[in-house]
């Protein structure tokens, strides 16, 4: 039966299935006979106009109807009507493979996840080295440092453990990259067969939600491994064996040798130690900008009434997330929002002992009382002691993380600071009525004592411009929360273009956001697929 895809279709947030079949029926101009089945592909809220006209829903559709001839010659060149496009992603077919030889993979996060799981869909039986621990354990290990501020267990941590750093995040799913080939659509459709919640396929902003996430990756980790693929937990890739520009093997912290001549690296952008053995290999790689900065926590009902003004807290519309970019003066630092959780929780997210480190967290039902996102200032390896060390930029990290964690008392309590009192360049001395969501706990100050100041002073300059833009952004009682100091990789290995590898050792795959080629989940296990492609690829 033909299908027509129908696009920006706005309904008021309290529309019924019948005001949406209604409203696809005008804009093919056919009667309801012609029209066969509707399907929605996305939806997505559109709160541009909340003050005058009220937020609403728009959609993309697809319709199946009787006679796609005569409905296109009635809407002539309507460009909201046209063919559906194309979401089938051609190595998503599970083949079978005669190779001996299995791929490694290092790392369990986004990127391992997936290229882990086509490679078992083309009968690779690929290996995962993870250093860390099963998602179940590790839950239990992050918990008990946040509820307690028990030590940090380097390879059990909010960075490092079955699904990496994004399992204790919002679960966000939604990325700005090209996808010609369709892959993060597949991302999605195989998070969605392996208990994700089913609206992630239509939604314009998905999300799962770290209290899903758990459940998700059981069953993908089972999907791996009923497909032949093997999981090896609490492994450490410590060091790689490199013969004539060629991998030829991995030795690991539980003193295995393994032959190996394929290896996705995965690593995630917290290895530090992994940087520091590929440095030591002689493996290409350079210092790469990136940014820090605090987390913000505004009242979620504060932010709700900003973007959606009178319908604010309506069942259907849930908690409204926010975005920001500002450009400072003359272009030199820009700062924006990062990683914004609605109806979230500040979280310490450090992978080493004597250091605090922040980031967000939301659960799929985003019902906490704050809102949070990083509020991050770009810098670069100029900003470095040592532009020319590839590893200058972790040096950069650890120097405010390690302030951080002195200031709050050696115990991994987290400094933090009211808006009103940084813009007034002075130390908070108390909360106001923002309680911060970070546990084991703050230590009221000044910020300048644990970021650098032109960090501070981007911030304060940024805060005005936002408050434009956002009613109300810029509340007093508003609580930052340091430091937030891995937004994403502080360096990039060399790959070639074309295949993929590490061109001073073949076979050896750099990838994802460890390896400075991703951002985020989805666009992290996108990369995944691409490396796995070319490994299946060079078995032909």
């Amino acid at each position: 039966m033909p299908m027509i895809q129908i696009s920006s279709l706005r309904l008021p947030v309290d529309h019924t299935d019948a005001d949406l079949r209604s409203a696809a029926l005008a804009a093919l101009k056919c009667d309801d006979a012609e029209l066969k089945s509707l399907t929605i592909r996305k939806r997505s809220i559109d709160a541009r106009t909340h003050r005058k006209e009220g937020v609403f829903f728009q959609y993309i559709l697809e319709a199946e109807v009787a006679d796609e001839t005569a409905v296109y010659a009635k809407c002539g060149s309507d460009p909201n009507i046209q063919p559906p496009k194309e979401r089938n992603y051609a190595f998503g077919a599970k083949k079978t493979s005669n190779a001996e030889n299995r791929p490694v993979i290092i790392g369990a996060g986004p990127c391992g996840l997936f290229a882990a799981l086509l490679l078992a869909r083309h009968g690779r039986r690929p290996i995962l080295l993870e250093r860390g621990k099963p998602v179940g354990p590790r839950a239990r290990d992050v918990t008990k440092h946040w509820r307690e501020g028990t030590e940090i267990d380097p390879d059990s941590n909010v960075q490092f453990g079955e699904g990496g750093a994004g399992a204790f995040s919002d679960g966000k799913l939604y990325t700005q990259i090209k996808d010609r080939e369709h892959r993060a659509r597949w991302v999605l459709e195989q998070l969605a067969e392996h208990g994700a919640p089913s609206d992630i396929l239509i939604k314009g902003r998905p999300h799962i939600g770290t209290d899903r996430l758990m459940k998700v990756l059981r069953l993908i980790r089972a999907k791996i491994e009923e497909l032949g693929g093997e999981y090896r937990f609490g492994t450490r890739v410590d060091s790689f064996v490199i013969e004539k520009g060629t991998l030829r093997g991995l030795k690991t912290s539980t003193g295995e040798e393994m032959e190996c001549s394929e290896a996705v690296l995965a690593v995630g952008h917290s290895a530090r130690d992994t940087f520091a053995v590929l440095k030591a290999a002689g493996i290409p790689m350079e210092a790469k900008p990136f940014s820090i900065g605090a987390r913000i926590e505004h009242p979620q009902k504060l932010i709700d009434r900003s973007f959606f003004g009178k319908q604010a807290g309506h069942p259907l519309l849930g908690s409204s997330p926010y975005k920001f970019v500002h450009h400072g003066k003359n272009q030199e630092r820009t700062t924006y929002s990062f990683c914004m959780c609605p109806g979230g929780l500040v979280v310490g997210s450090s992978s080493e002992p004597g250091a605090v480190v922040t980031n967000g967290m939301s659960s799929y039902a985003r019902d906490e009382a704050n809102a949070n996102s990083g509020f991050m200032v770009e810098v670069s390896p100029e900003d470095f002691d040592d532009p020319d060390d590839p590893l200058s930029g972790i040096a950069f990290q650890r120097r405010w993380e390690r302030k951080a964690y002195e200031i709050g008392g050696n115990e991994y309590h987290a400094p933090a600071q009211r808006l009103g009192d940084l813009l007034a360049q002075r130390p908070s001395k108390e909360p106001g009525n923002v309680s911060p969501s970070y546990r084991p706990g703050v230590v009221w100050t000044d910020l300048r004592e644990c970021l650098p100041e032109f960090v501070v002073d981007s911030i304060r300059d940024a805060i005005p411009h936002i408050a434009r833009k956002i009613p109300d952004f810029a509340l007093e009682d508003a609580v930052l929360t340091a430091a937030e100091t891995r937004s994403s990789s502080p360096l990039r290995i060399d790959r070639d273009p074309e295949t993929l590898q590490c061109p001073s050792a073949s076979g050896l795959y750099p990838a994802g956001e460890g390896a400075g080629y991703a951002g985020g989940i989805v666009s992290a296990a996108v990369d995944g697929l691409r490396v796995a492609e070319k490994i299946v690829e060079s078995e032909a």
